[in-house]
């Protein structure tokens, strides 16, 4: 009988060891569209934070690495005290410009002050906007974020409003069925979310959501992370804990 629970005890501390790794994972994606002129363009993403917090380990293996930072939602959740979120955003400050969209579970906290405290740290709040970057050539890149769309407040067509048709497109939503409402016409190349956790604890291919990854779905790349953080318990089986260095590049190069 005490083997059964020595099984049990080592698989619960294999499933923590789980959830609270820092594992990177790096994407190389080349576009045919991409701007040449902006050579190597790094997007460091984090999703899916909650109560966890942000490795100064982590943030030094990256440093040098990264162009900008983006919070794809759930940057925290209810009872995570916001010294701790302001920790995290500090954190993640140090690799470059941060830009964040809302999750469903940022809005179970204050959410004025929530927002309050971004904008106190420098932080880009990209709800349902877009921002652009632009090479010394002058083309440019759209970083596009939309709202929780669990709660409908995404307003894809308000986000792409300002965003001229020739430019390259990347789209940030928390949740990744903002893909059920993207149109050929909108001309997103590609689409980073999270929400899902992989499904946190799942047994081979049975699971809540399905292991985060990329696919491709009409024409567009869509990259949904498993997450850094886990929700109700801190553990996780099958869906290890990730963060995601994207290097995109011209197919011309």
């Amino acid at each position: 009988m005490w083997i059964f629970f020595v099984v049990i005890i080592c698989f619960i501390f294999y499933m923590w060891m789980e959830a609270h790794r820092n594992r990177i994972v790096r994407h190389h994606f080349s576009f045919s569209s991409f701007p040449k002129s902006f050579r190597r363009f790094h997007l460091f993403f984090i999703s899916d934070i909650h109560r966890r917090r942000v490795s100064p380990k982590l943030i030094e293996r990256l440093k040098g690495d990264v162009d900008l930072v983006v919070i794809g939602g759930d940057l925290t959740e209810k009872g995570v005290p916001f010294a701790r979120v302001k920790e995290n955003i500090l954190l993640l400050r140090q690799l470059g410009p941060v830009y964040f969209v809302w999750g469903n579970n940022d809005y179970e906290v204050d959410f004025h002050e929530l927002d309050a405290l971004l904008l106190d740290c420098g932080v880009k709040i990209l709800d349902n906007t877009a921002v652009m970057f632009e090479s010394e050539e002058g083309e440019r890149v759209a970083l596009i974020g939309v709202d929780d769309v669990n709660g409908r407040r995404d307003r894809l067509d308000f986000a792409l409003s300002d965003v001229p048709r020739s430019v390259f497109r990347i789209l940030v939503s928390h949740d990744p069925r903002i893909v059920q409402k993207i149109k050929k016409e909108d001309d997103i190349h590609l689409v980073l979310s999270g929400h899902t956790h992989g499904g946190q604890i799942r047994f081979w291919k049975f699971g809540l959501y399905e292991k985060g990854g990329v696919k491709e779905i009409n024409g567009m790349k869509v990259l949904v992370s498993n997450g850094y953080g886990t929700t109700a318990l801190p553990l996780r089986f099958g869906a290890p804990a990730e963060v995601h260095l994207l290097s995109l590049h011209s197919e011309k190069d």
